[in-house]
């Protein structure tokens, strides 16, 4: 060993200035094994080069998306780990609690000008902004099922309605809200799936759904979104709450679009 460190490294101190993690904490992490130093000198001093501060930064995102060191060990060792699909990874999941930020800020100032008497605040805004934790499960079952064109597919839903202003959220909302409660009253009075009725419902979906996306989905992606209602067990539990047998009603009426439709809808 030697006491001249490599060109382009940080100490321990300089590192954790730069991070904002303790120098008691980077020796931790050596201790462990889960972010040792680029080289040693040998008065014992730690030098940290690029690949260490992009591991550190890895740990560090992963610690804010709430994983023990153990797991980030885990994760970041395990052979062929690639360092930009981790990113991108979190960089989905940043956008879509950036969204939801945003949306209990809105929530905030809407409920505060109702209480200040400048707005009457309406019902459906109340709450938006809440549901993060079922919206996360149903976009982590859907990657997994579908893989990269779910977890494509939900960016793009995330980037388009990122850029919606409150009423179109609400409107939006609202709009698939009535959907599914004339998909509920269709069941209930006995309407078979492939009704008239029934089918001018889906086409409605079609047309709502298409509008958080790049242009009218297609087939494919419809037939998907069938598949999403009757496996997905949060989607599958909230439309039965409402009518037995409703998600299966909604399902296979959306199949029998996707045959029976000659000319697929090109405008959402």
């Amino acid at each position: 060993m030697t006491h001249c460190p490599p060109q382009n490294t940080r100490t321990v101190s300089q590192l954790a200035r730069l991070s904002g993690v303790s120098v008691r904490t980077l020796h931790h992490y050596d201790e462990i094994g889960l972010l040792k130093p680029a080289f040693v000198g040998s008065n014992g001093y730690r030098y940290y080069g690029r690949e260490e501060l992009l591991r550190l930064q890895q740990i560090l995102l992963h610690r804010e998306l709430g994983l023990s060191l153990d797991e980030i060990r885990r994760v970041v060792d395990t052979p062929g780990f690639d360092r930009a699909t981790a990113l991108r990874g979190h960089r989905r999941k940043l956008v879509a609690e950036t969204a939801r930020l945003r949306e209990l800020l809105q929530t905030i100032d809407a409920t505060l000008a109702d209480l200040e008497g400048e707005t009457i605040m309406n019902e459906t805004s109340m709450y938006r902004g809440f549901d993060a934790a079922t919206r996360a499960r149903q976009d982590a079952w859907a990657i997994e099922r579908y893989g990269k064109w779910a977890r494509l597919g939900i960016e793009t839903r995330d980037e388009i309605m990122q850029s919606w202003t409150p009423a179109e959220r609400d409107a939006h909302q609202a709009e698939m809200a009535a959907v599914f409660t004339d998909f509920a009253a269709a069941l209930s009075e006995g309407l078979a799936a492939d009704s008239e009725r029934t089918q001018g419902i889906v086409l409605r979906l079609h047309t709502v759904t298409s509008r958080a996306w790049t242009g009218p989905v297609g087939r494919g992606g419809f037939l998907n979104m069938s598949e999403t209602y009757a496996e997905n067990p949060d989607l599958r539990a909230r439309f039965d709450r409402r009518v037995p047998g409703l998600a299966d009603y909604v399902t296979h009426a959306m199949r029998i679009f996707c045959v029976e439709v000659k000319s697929w809808p090109r405008a959402a």
